[in-house]
This record gives structure tokens, sequence and C-alpha cells, in this order.
């Protein structure tokens, strides 16, 4: 159940690293109050009206009515750039603990070429009486 949920939690912090980075636009088109266009990430093509009526520019007054009705809105979502701080732009008190703490987080984890038995040399010495039996202590 614990490695459940380091799993969700890991992937969960990938994805809000992810979606805070991110950089998205998203345009949309308006003729009066009806959605024409939406586009994500591309500019939204115009209406087919303006198209129209700029081939026939008999019109000036329908021309003038058709450019105020239609509207387009951008939205700009960006995502952050500063997640990535430089080594050069720390002091060099910073730099410093840094480095000691790296090179001793390093050296924690180093183990021994063998497994060295320091008493190996050594015999116990003679069990003249047992004790704990004689005086019936004994460790629960």
């Amino acid at each position: 159940m614990k490695e459940a949920f380091l799993k969700i939690g890991s992937i969960l912090m990938a994805l809000i690293v992810l979606l805070s980075t991110m950089s998205f636009t998203v345009d949309m088109h308006y003729c009066g109050d009806n959605l024409v266009d939406f586009s994500l990430y591309d500019k939204v093509d115009t209406c087919m009206m303006k198209a129209e009526i700029t081939k026939t520019s008999n019109s000036c007054e329908v021309m003038e009515m058709e450019m105020d009705c239609c509207t387009d809105i951008e939205v700009v979502v960006e995502g952050q750039d500063d997640l990535k701080i430089s080594f050069d732009q720390l002091t060099f008190d910073q730099q410093l603990f840094i480095a000691s703490f790296v090179h001793s987080y390093i050296n924690l984890f180093e183990g021994l070429e063998e497994n060295s038995i320091p008493y190996r040399d050594y015999s116990p010495p003679p069990l003249i009486r047992d004790v704990q039996i004689l005086d019936q202590t004994f460790l629960i």
C-alpha cells in the first residue's frame, strides 16, 4: 500500500512540475455572441463574412457593421522559466556549503571492501559457572 502511495505521489509531483512550466495560447474568434473558431497554439481563422465583404467592396455599410461585430480574444498562459538555478549565481559561502554537503553525502554510503570482524582473533572467556542460572535472573 505504501508503494502505491509513493508512486501516486511521484506522478502527481511530476505532473505539477510539467503543468507549471508549460505555456500555451488559446485563440477564440467571435462573430456577435457566437463562437466561430477556437484554436490552441495557432491563430484562428477569420470570419468567412469578412472575406466575402472584401471581395465585393460595393457595400461599405455592411463592411463597417461586420468589422464591429467580430472580435478576436487571445488568452496567453505562460509557464515558469526560473526553475533551474545556476551554480554561478550562488555566493561563495553557498557554493562551499553545497560542495561540502554533496561530498559528505556521497562518502556516507561508501561501503567497506570486505566484512571485517574486529574480534575474530580473540576467543571468548571460559565459562566457569553460569551466573544467570545460579541467580535465576533472566532477560524477558
